[in-house]
Formats: structure tokens, sequence, C-alpha cells
């Protein structure tokens, strides 16, 4: 990674327009969105250079953007793998063994929470609810939400990632959204008691 960032033509006409949505004088609340794009554009990773450009882009202390950038968990102001993944283990992912998926994963990577693999693929992070209880246990691999996954099922999807091959995702039990498992798939075919 370089100790200089500058964005390329096409993200700088993106950041362009996130600047534009603002008013005259309230240009430091694109902050938040430029310093996603440039993360992007820079392998994941919000560093130094990036904060200085964005801080430069916005016309706005340095340390500003340093806020931001440390309070919310999807700027990275540490390096992370091509690939992030993020497992939720709070008590709904828990509750469907989210322990069985996350161990999986340690044993065959051989990495732990915070951790990256030495080929720089894969970092580990444990995250708080990632909003898809009713499919846990819940993945995100950098954008993607993988659902309703085992030990199995995880390493199953370590190895297509290394192999270059991004397994669809969503449910990975072949459920439609989040219908109910192993039975009923909409409401008519649910056995309600009838009134007499």
């Amino acid at each position: 990674m370089s100790d200089t960032f500058e964005f390329t033509p096409e993200t700088l006409e993106i950041a362009k327009g996130y600047i534009a949505k603002y008013p005259e004088g309230r240009q430091a609340s694109a902050v938040l969105p430029l310093l996603d794009l440039a993360q992007r554009q820079n392998d994941n990773y919000a560093s130094d250079a990036v904060i200085d450009a964005v801080a430069a882009m916005l016309d706005m202390p340095r340390i500003r953007v340093v806020e931001v950038a440390s309070f919310y968990t999807m700027i990275n102001t540490e390096p992370v793998g091509k690939y992030l993944l993020q497992f939720c283990t709070t008590t709904p992912c828990w509750l469907r063994d989210s322990g069985e998926v996350v161990d999986a994963t340690k044993d065959h990577l051989g990495i732990d929470f915070g951790g990256t693999t030495e080929d720089g693929l894969f970092t580990m992070r444990e995250v708080e609810c990632l909003g898809a209880c009713v499919n846990a246990p819940i993945v995100q691999v950098n954008d993607d939400m993988y659902e309703d996954l085992t030990g199995p099922k995880m390493v199953e999807l370590l190895d297509a990632l290394k192999a270059g091959r991004v397994p669809p995702h969503g449910s990975q039990t072949g459920r439609q959204t989040s219908a109910p498992i192993g039975g009923a798939q909409t409401l008519t075919d649910l056995d309600f008691a009838k009134a007499d």
C-alpha cells in the first residue's frame, strides 16, 4: 500500500456527486461516503493518506475525519485482507450455533478474531448484530451476507473464495429469503387450528 492516495478520475466524479448533495458550507457532511469510496479504491483500507485526501477535499481538519473513520466500524483504519469476514456472535446467531462457524473458520484459516492470513486473503472480525437474525448464523464477507451457515458450509465458502470463486450470497441452505426451515413456505401451508 502506498503512502499517498489520490482519487481516480472515476471515483473523483462520484466523490464530487456526493459533495454536491449538501448545501454550500456543509460539504463536510459527505465525509462518511467519501471515506467509504476512498477505502474501496485503496484495498478496503482508510490509510493515513486516505484520511488526508478526504480532509483536503472537504476542507476540514484532519482530526475530524479521523474521528469519523475511527467511530464507524465499516471504515477500516487498519489494513484488512481481500475478504473481510465479519462474524455475528450475538444471541440469535449464538443460539443457532455461530460458535461452530467461528471455530471451523479459525481451524481452517489458522487465525483468530483480528487476525489476517499470511497470504493476505482473509481477515476475521467479530461484530454485533448484522440485522438478518432470522437466517442466523450470519457472516458478512465484504459487502455480502452469507446466511444459514454451518461449520462445513463455512469451510466450503472459504475454499471457494480462496480459489477465486465468489459463491452466491444469501441463504446457504437454499431457503427462499427468510421462509421457515423445513416445512411451511407460505401462510397457506401452515396448519392453523380452525375455529368451529
